[in-house]
């Protein structure tokens, strides 16, 4: 080898070990995160945050032909020889923590509300996990300004009971095994679990701002800031609860017919009035959106009942039968009316489909199933044309100047915007649920039972089939 070549190897050999004493001594079982590096270059050893880290991500990237080893390696992980000790299950109890609010930040990102969270958690996984995705919410939001969160999210999580409980972040995995009664094995299958579920959700339509973001103001407009209180709720509103309340709480089927008749035309009057009082104040408002919890059993014909109450109140609704919800999309008084009357059919439904009873064929065997399959497609087909028909009618009035109870006595003067301005809020509903859901598809549901059939289409005419009773016009 000549004089030359030996020179250039030594000078090679000293920058190499320079470049090792800069890097110091190689980590036993340091893991590279599938980094490269230049030659010389010396994986350093992850600390324990780092490796709960990728422990959920494995296990969230994990297909789902191997989700159950990649979960059982993962617990193995988290239950190891570092995390044995207090102060390791302490730091994995935070990490764990912190990971959940991101991912649920994520979530939210992605057009999901606390609600839907928790609900598509109740249908895939058990009652702990739904528990822990409230304790996620929770942590996602105990630093959050409330002035920054639009009033129906703060109501969402009030309603799911939402709150931190927890002394602190380190303690929440131990804290969580003893409300649950697990070990750590199974705090930590139960958490891996619920991560990944969060985590592979996709995106979906949002239908309100996420806390801090912009808000509509009431020209139409976004603006930035602290998101405004919820208006008192108008006192229609606290009248038609009331009257749905009593028409779900009667025995007696008349009682009920009146009580739900006075509840749809306060709510018809009450949507047409504002529709009016928009346009007077030049208000282009744009259509809201709400989602509406479907749940089993019989997803399908509840389905059926929203979208033919959505129908006689000038909205539309979009069945998500995976996440177990529908989307309104409407002004938000036809909203309010959509889902106080929905909850009140729907409850006046199952009330007189379980007085029906169970069902069995001339061979003994079980029919209940079918029978109530088609008693509610029934209800919801006929309850569709005799709600639309009393909108109808209450807009005809409307616009011929009318009281409001149909007498032939005086009533305002008649008002020819009112036609014009349901036909644009109707086409602005379509616009907007067309953007919301450009590949949107519609399925028919018809029922196989005739009796079933038949109880449906009659307790469904006893809801809402008398003359509507005399009442004061909405103020």
């Amino acid at each position: 080898m000549g004089k030359r070549n030996q020179e250039r190897r030594r000078a090679k050999k000293r920058e190499r070990d320079a470049r090792q004493r800069a890097a110091g001594p190689r980590s036993a079982g340091g893991w590279d995160g599938g980094f490269g590096g230049e030659p010389g270059w010396v994986p350093r050893r992850l600390s324990l945050s780092e490796v709960v880290e990728s422990v959920v991500v494995a296990v969230v990237q994990a297909p789902d032909g191997v989700a159950e080893t990649a979960l059982a390696a993962g617990v193995a992980e988290l239950t190891g020889p570092p995390f044995q000790r207090p102060a390791g299950w302490a730091e994995a109890s935070e990490a764990l923590l912190g990971l959940a609010e991101r991912i649920v930040r994520s979530c939210w990102q992605g057009g999901w509300q606390p609600a839907d969270l928790v609900r598509v958690v109740g249908r895939d996984l058990a009652a702990r996990h739904v528990r822990l995705a409230v304790d996620a919410v929770a942590a996602e939001g105990r630093r959050r300004a409330a002035a920054t969160v639009d009033p129906r999210w703060a109501a969402q999580v009030h309603e799911l009971g939402a709150g931190v409980w927890w002394a602190d972040p380190g303690g929440y995995l131990d804290a969580v095994g003893e409300r649950e009664g697990l070990d750590r094995v199974g705090v930590a299958r139960c958490v891996l679990e619920l991560l990944r579920l969060l985590a592979r959700l996709p995106e979906i339509p949002p239908v309100g701002p996420m806390p801090g973001q912009s808000r509509p103001g009431r020209d139409g407009h976004r603006t930035a800031g602290p998101v405004e209180a919820a208006p008192a709720e108008p006192r229609i509103l606290a009248r038609i609860r009331a009257l749905l309340a009593q028409a779900e709480s009667t025995s007696y089927a008349e009682e009920a017919d009146a009580f739900t008749a006075k509840a749809q035309q306060l709510m018809a009057r009450h949507s047409i009035s504002a529709a009016l009082l928009d346009a007077d104040a030049h208000r282009d408002g744009e259509p809201a959106a709400r989602r509406i919890g479907i749940d089993n059993p019989y997803e399908a014909p509840k389905a059926l009942l929203l979208d033919a109450v959505t129908a006689a109140n000038r909205c539309r609704s979009v069945w998500s039968k995976a996440f177990g919800f529908s989307t309104v999309v409407g002004y938000e008084p036809d909203l309010d009316a959509v889902e106080l009357l929905y909850t009140s059919l729907l409850v006046q439904a199952t009330a007189a489909m379980n007085r029906a009873g169970a069902r069995r064929d001339p061979h003994g065997r079980s029919r209940t199933r079918t029978f109530r399959q088609s008693f509610l497609v029934a209800y919801a087909n006929r309850i569709g044309e005799r709600l639309t028909a009393a909108t109808d009618s209450a807009v005809r009035d409307a616009a011929a100047g009318l009281p409001a109870d149909g007498s032939a006595g005086d009533g305002d003067a008649a008002d020819p915007r009112l036609l014009p301005v349901l036909a644009a809020r109707a086409d602005a509903v379509t616009d907007a649920t067309d953007r919301m859901f450009p590949e949107l598809t519609v399925h028919a549901l018809r029922g196989s039972d005739r009796e079933g059939w038949a109880h449906g289409t009659a307790a469904a005419d006893r809801a809402n089939l008398r003359d509507q009773p005399s009442v004061a016009p909405a103020r």
